[in-house]
Order: C-alpha cells, then sequence, then structure tokens
C-alpha cells in the first residue's frame, strides 16, 4: 500500500468493536451487502478445492508492492499452485496497462488478459511514478522490455473483463486479490447481463466468486482512513453495499503489513543475475526509498498458500465511514475477517517469501 498508511498509533483488536455500537447508520455503509435466501447462515467455505483461479486487481504504476505481488503471481503459476486468470488496471491510463503488459511477457505469460479502467478515479495520488518502466530503452536504444499487447486503447474496461473471466470459470472458484481501487469491482457489481453471462454482477460475484482477499482498511482501537478507499469513496461505498453477503472476504489491512519493508538496496542485490529486470529497473531509476511496506503481496499469499499462515479474526461485519476509516463487528453471520499481525519472526518470513521470487531466475 501507500506511505501514508503507515500508523504511528498504537494497534487494538480487542475491544474495537465496541467502537461500532456509538455509531449511526448516517454517514456508514456497513458490509452486510445484498440478502440471499436465507441470511440467517453464515458465509459457508466453497466447495471448489482445485489450483487457485486468481483475478488480480491493482492499481499499479503507483506503489512497488502492486509489482512485487503480480510477479508473486506470475512465480506461483510457473509452480503449479495458482493460475493467474487475469489483470485488471484500476488506475486510469494506458501507460498504466502497459506496465502490466510488461510484467506479464517478462514472465512469459503475455497472454494473461488485461483490463483497464476508463470512467474510474481521477487524478489518484502517486507515491513511486514508474509508468515509464514500459519506455526504458537498452543503451543501444533498443527496447529493453517486450511487450505481447498492440494496442492499449482496444483493451476491454476493467469491469468487462470481470464478467468475461468470471462466467467462463467453475461455480465458486475464483479468487480476487484486490490491492488497489475498488472502482472496477463496484462497476461489476452494477453491471446487468450481456454476452458472457446473463447474470447481473452481484448474481455473477455470488456465483463465482471463491472469495475475496482485499488490501484494505484499518481496524485498531485508533482507525486510520483507507487509501484506497478515500481515494474513490463513492466506489468503495458502492462496493461495500452491493457485494453479496454470502461471499467471503479477507482484509489485508495497513497495519498487518506495517514492518515488512523490502529496501532499495535489497532489491537491487536480490536481483544480482541481470541488470534487465523490469522490477530492479524501477528501483535504479525511480526514488523508491519512501517508506515502501510490502501491504498488497499478502493479498497473493494468502490466497495462494491458504490461511494456515496467517492468523484471522471471526467472522464480522465492516462499517465504512465517510471518511475513509472501517470498523469491524464481530457477527457469527458475517462474511469478513481480517488478518492480525504478526510478530518480527512472522514478518520476516513474509519478506523472505518475497525476496526468494527475486532470488530466483
Amino acid at each position: 500500500m501507500k506511505k501514508m498508511r503507515r500508523s504511528a498509533t498504537p494497534l487494538g483488536y480487542a475491544k474495537n468493536w465496541v467502537m461500532a455500537a456509538i455509531l449511526t447508520l448516517f454517514g456508514t455503509f456497513v458490509f452486510t451487502g445484498c440478502s440471499t435466501d436465507d441470511d440467517d447462515n453464515p458465509a459457508v467455505e466453497r466447495e471448489y478445492t482445485g489450483v487457485p483461479l486468481v483475478i488480480l486487481d491493482t492499481d499499479i504504476g503507483s506503489s512497488t508492492d502492486d509489482l512485487f505481488s503480480l510477479e508473486m503471481l506470475h512465480y506461483y503459476q510457473q509452480q503449479g499452485r495458482c493460475k493467474l486468470l487475469g489483470v485488471i488496471v484500476d488506475r486510469e491510463g494506458e501507460d498504466c496497462a502497459a506496465c502490466a503488459d510488461v510484467m506479464n511477457t517478462y514472465f512469459k505469460h503475455g497472454d494473461v488478459p488485461i483490463g483497464l479502467v476508463r470512467n474510474g478515479i481521477k487524478n489518484p495520488s502517486v507515491w513511486i511514478n514508474y509508468k515509464a518502466l514500459p519506455t526504458y530503452t537498452k543503451a543501444d536504444g533498443t527496447p529493453m522490455f517486450a511487450h505481447s499487447i498492440g494496442d492499449y486503447s482496444a483493451l476491454p474496461d476493467g469491469w468487462q473483463l470481470y464478467r468475461r473471466l468470471l462466467a467462463a470459470q467453475p461455480d465458486h472458484s475464483v479468487s480476487i486479490c484486490s490491492i488497489g481501487f475498488t472502482a472496477c469491482l463496484a462497476q461489476l457489481l452494477e453491471s446487468v447481463g450481456d454476452t458472457y453471462s446473463p447474470l447481473s454482477g452481484v448474481e455473477l460475484v455470488r456465483s463465482k466468486v471463491k472469495r475475496l482477499y482485499i488490501q484494505g482498511g484499518s481496524f485498531g482501537q485508533s482507525p486510520e482512513p483507507d487509501f484506497n478507499f478515500l481515494q474513490g469513496m463513492e466506489f468503495a461505498k458502492t462496493f461495500f453495499r452491493l457485494w453479496p453477503s454470502d461471499v467471503d472476504i479477507i482484509f489485508d489491512p495497513m497495519e498487518t503489513g506495517n514492518g515488512i519493508e523490502y529496501l532499495p538496496e535489497q532489491v537491487i542485490s536480490d536481483v544480482s543475475w541481470t541488470d534487465y529486470h523490469p522490477i530492479k529497473q524501477v528501483y535504479m531509476n525511480c526514488n523508491c526509498n519512501t517508506g515502501q511496506m510490502m501491504w498488497d503481496p499478502l493479498t497473493v499469499i494468502n490466497a495462494v498458500e491458504g490461511d494456515n499462515l496467517f492468523t484471522l479474526t471471526e467472522r464480522g461485519t465492516v462499517v465504512l465511514n465517510d471518511d475513509g476509516t472501517v470498523i469491524f463487528t464481530p457477527s457469527a453471520t458475517g462474511n469478513s475477517r481480517f488478518q492480525m499481525p504478526g510478530d518480527d519472526a512472522w514478518r520476516s518470513t513474509m519478506l523472505e517469501k518475497i525476496r526468494n521470487v527475486n532470488k530466483t531466475h
């Protein structure tokens, strides 16, 4: 996630839900989602047990943890541990889509489809501007990195690619890793039946998605506004309002990734075997010494390697306030849980998982 998400406040969870009791309905959005046939039943584990089928929804082009998340998915796919169905680019601009294309092509999965948001968040903050990555050249002037897509203007809108990909998958099989804005998710949920599926967006998600892993929120006793939600509050409100109550969500909050810092000198040293590596080039050409933590890859690790590496809370519901803060309220019928921060040993383990991918070639 982003630099502004570093927290100087003490963390605490045991009494977090007490805060929700004093909230009024005005100005809040409760993550109970759309009703089901039996809302008294909690969200249940989905029956699909095959290799994780993953869609990455990313605001690539600003923070480097998005790059590591995509890199890790390609690494997992090469190991046969997941299948990357597609990449949804949730930051406007064909240069952002080109960054995803360069990454897919470099890791030999240039056929992975890309969708691009076109009516998303206007001029969001940029923390590390590496959108020139696709234009990098070698000393002789030739392109440093290959592309697989010739015309980025022909890419489908992100929500349209969601519909195409979801409609083609087995029921309750798709894991979505959302590590950026919620614009495309909101647009998907608002969509209606089309040539891909007669189902509405809500029903398509209910039918095809196994679980959503979302990087967002702060659940301590002194919650902080969430960057991703706050940058596009209308999209976030729509997302919270429409997400089905019987489809599980695991939040990867700010505080869980705090302290997992992949230092620029470590990145460059770990990719010692070449200079022509897209992430290494970003770190060689951009100022990446910004307090960038590895927030986003935790969604990918959880989606592919499972829950055993994480301490998850009990089930509950999540409230989104108008100021971008969120409140978690335990409930046996809730569909939401969040990752709890680990100790130093756990953070070291997570960082090593990310670093080992860069050391492998």
